[in-house]
């Protein structure tokens, strides 16, 4: 009895001891797990996390160099002026750059002829968006906030209660916003090129999926995350895994055989870039995209004629080439607003401005009427 006593106590250590083994192996393993899980969460928290920028004037910014204004909330929106002096000019125009660019791309100091600028007195500003250039960053930028500071530029340079708006790509999507939450300051609009933002609501699915897809999948992508998931913009547009936006590395791809000639003779696609992201990618591009391609509080198929009285004109110019926003969807919504003058000029690109007599001939369309204007393309056309 007593050898099975001690045999059956033995077994029992052994069990003990097995299922001891057993736990502590479990609890190791649960351990790295939770150590692991904690420390990617950490990792991929701290790579979504974009820089503080570098803001002009403070330690570890450029120094200002041009003109600024101060805004409500104290911001400094940068600015140049071209043409005609500014307080005995006929015409009053500000120019809205697109996305990756700043008020040094204007085309009008370059393009529009000093003729045109002298026979019409045209005077015209150009200024850096929130985050460009010397412009400071706006962390709650939005659709309406953007229109707002145009307004404050144009009381703070005392251009008078009416003024011209013309915006190239991103600046002309932004157009759509001066048309919405200004137009009483508005005395016309010009929408280069303008991006669309590809889940406006009255957008008919089929038509956007269409163009949608004609754009290459790195693109998409980078659209998708700006719309779906707008706090991995920074990672997804920094990140080294997967193709990112041909737009923002500037392939070639995304140039018409017009845009190529055009780049040429620029010198480069974007001979302003150091000064463009000097304050850093992530207030300057990451938050375009962000706003320009977030779920907007209008539409601009909504809109109605900002100038029922026939006291000014909006004019949308687009290329039948443009590799950058699609031109069907382009037609779609010049139908839809008949108010619109629609210009679709055939072999043409996205750099339309930069073209060659083409600046002089959407300022004196936007300005004094369309007599001037060939090769033009009807909305009801």
């Amino acid at each position: 009895m007593c050898r099975e006593g001690r045999d059956k106590k033995n077994k029992s250590e052994a069990s003990t001891r097995s299922h001891t083994q057993a736990r502590s192996s479990s609890d190791i393993f649960k351990t790295i797990l939770l150590v692991v899980i904690v420390g990617s969460l950490a990792w991929f928290y701290k790579a979504i996390q974009p820089p503080t920028p570098r803001t002009i004037g403070s330690t570890s910014g450029a120094a200002v160099t041009w003109p600024r204004i101060k805004l409500r909330d104290g911001r400094h929106l940068a600015y140049k002026e071209f043409g005609f002096p500014r307080d005995e000019a006929k015409f009053k125009i500000i120019y809205i750059h697109g996305f990756d660019s700043c008020m040094l791309d204007s085309p009008f100091p370059q393009f529009l002829s000093q003729a045109l600028v002298e026979e019409l007195r045209i005077y015209t500003v150009s200024f850096d968006r929130p985050g460009y250039g010397e412009s400071d960053p706006d962390p709650n930028r939005s659709p309406r906030s953007i229109a707002l500071d145009i307004e404050e530029l144009a009381d703070g340079l005392g251009l008078g209660p009416n003024f011209y708006v013309v915006g190239l790509s991103m600046g002309g999507e932004i157009t759509w916003t001066c048309l919405k939450y200004i137009p009483h300051r508005l005395a016309g609009a010009a929408l280069l090129g303008p991006v669309i933002n590809y889940w406006w609501r009255n957008l008919p699915r089929d038509i956007t999926r269409e163009a949608f897809s004609s754009t290459s999948p790195a693109d998409q992508w980078a659209l998708r995350v700006a719309h779906h998931a707008p706090w991995l913009t920074y990672w997804w547009n920094t990140q080294k895994w997967f193709p990112f936006s041909n737009v923002i590395s500037g392939n070639p791809v995304i140039f018409s055989r017009q845009d190529m000639e055009v780049v040429s003779k620029l010198g480069g696609f974007r001979p302003n870039l150091a000064y463009i992201r000097q304050q850093g990618e992530y207030e300057s591009i990451h938050r375009d995209l962000k706003v320009g391609f977030s779920s907007w509080e209008f539409d601009p198929l909504d809109l109605e004629d900002p100038f029922p009285n026939n006291n000014g004109s909006v004019h949308l110019w687009h290329g039948d080439e443009d590799r950058f926003v699609p031109v069907k969807l382009q037609r779609y919504i010049a139908s839809k607003l008949p108010w619109i003058h629609y210009h679709e000029l055939s072999g043409s690109g996205h750099l339309l401005p930069y073209v060659e007599g083409l600046t002089d001939k959407i300022t004196k369309s936007l300005l004094v009427g369309e007599e001037e204007v060939p090769e033009s393309r009807e909305a009801s056309a």
